[in-house]
């Protein structure tokens, strides 16, 4: 698949949902190919086995980065690195990049997996399984200060920056810029809406942002209080305080003059008729610019050296 594409910053949605079941969007998760280098960001269910279903060589992942450490940015990571081990014959681990905590989820993954790398070993061995490639090592590097913004990953004109995001409680939190041959993406990670975010996100081609629609999850809210759901009313309740509605990422990008908007981490679950156009309501008030509601297999193409924003679905 890479190999058809033009020069440029190209980002293909393998993720563009949340926790909740959504039969267009699986676990949050995002590739971006650059020339002839591929990287993936966070690795949430399904996000592995809809890059290999558009085709993707899986083995040619450079590095994964991970903005945060909650579940559904980080269930399908042992998968992700298991077929990017075995479609090439890896010799070497996937490198993983996080701010500091991720040298403990890669241990864990690691040791959950590793009787899973000697039984694919011992049935296919080096040919297919060397066991030098299984597994991940860590990269882990400190979360900027606000205002700061850090390079993690230079490649053959990619260049890749980390910068920080409130997503509190959860400590830390980054978001990722992506620099190539003059064109620009950022991925939001999860976060209440960021002035920090704004400011690096300034004249990007790209802004890949999260959002939550507070509305329709405080109805979600108050059927679960009149059903007797404690539980998911808790959780309704609480999960509307850090994330970024519609409307807020419509802003950002409109005051960081953006050239194009797509959300993901879509929530709630848009799985009725009509859902979509409710969850982006009041956002063409404040934004007119170009924007893409994503789904998985939801692609943006930047070329090199041209100012062209390309929007295509591989699924």
């Amino acid at each position: 698949m890479t190999d058809d594409l033009e020069d440029g910053l190209h980002v293909i949605l393998c993720g563009a949902g949340s926790p909740m079941p959504d039969p267009k969007r699986s676990g949050p998760c995002a590739a971006v190919i650059a020339g002839e280098t591929l990287v993936t960001i966070d690795a949430g269910t399904g996000g592995a086995r809809n890059l290999a279903a558009m085709q993707f060589p899986m083995g040619n992942i450079e590095a994964q980065f991970l903005t945060h450490f909650h579940s559904d940015h980080i269930d399908g990571l042992g998968e992700m690195a298991m077929m990017r081990w075995v479609n090439a014959a890896n010799t070497s681990p996937l490198p993983v990049y996080g701010p500091q905590g991720l040298e403990r989820v890669v241990k864990g993954f690691n040791l959950t997996y590793g009787a899973d790398a000697q039984y694919r070993h011992a049935h296919h061995t080096d040919l297919v399984a060397p066991l030098s490639g299984q597994g991940m090592v860590a990269k882990q590097f400190t979360a900027p200060a606000e205002g700061e913004l850090l390079t993690v990953f230079e490649k053959d004109g990619l260049k890749i920056t980390a910068f920080s995001v409130d997503h509190e409680p959860v400590h830390p939190a980054v978001g990722y810029r992506f620099d190539y041959k003059g064109r620009s993406v950022v991925i939001s990670g999860d976060t209440s809406k960021s002035a920090n975010l704004q400011k690096f996100s300034n004249g990007v081609d790209l802004l890949l942002h999260e959002a939550l629609n507070r509305e329709m999850v405080g109805i979600l809210e108050s059927t679960s209080k009149r059903k007797g759901f404690s539980i998911l009313e808790k959780i309704f309740f609480d999960i509307t305080d850090y994330h970024t509605s519609p409307v807020e990422a419509a802003e950002i990008a409109r005051d960081a003059k953006v050239g194009h908007l797509m959300y993901y981490h879509i929530v709630p679950a848009l799985v009725a008729p009509g859902m979509e156009s409710l969850y982006l309501k009041g956002v063409s008030d404040v934004y007119d610019g170009p924007l893409t509601l994503g789904v998985d297999g939801s692609m943006i193409s930047l070329p090199a050296n041209s100012q062209d924003i390309i929007s295509d679905e591989l699924l």
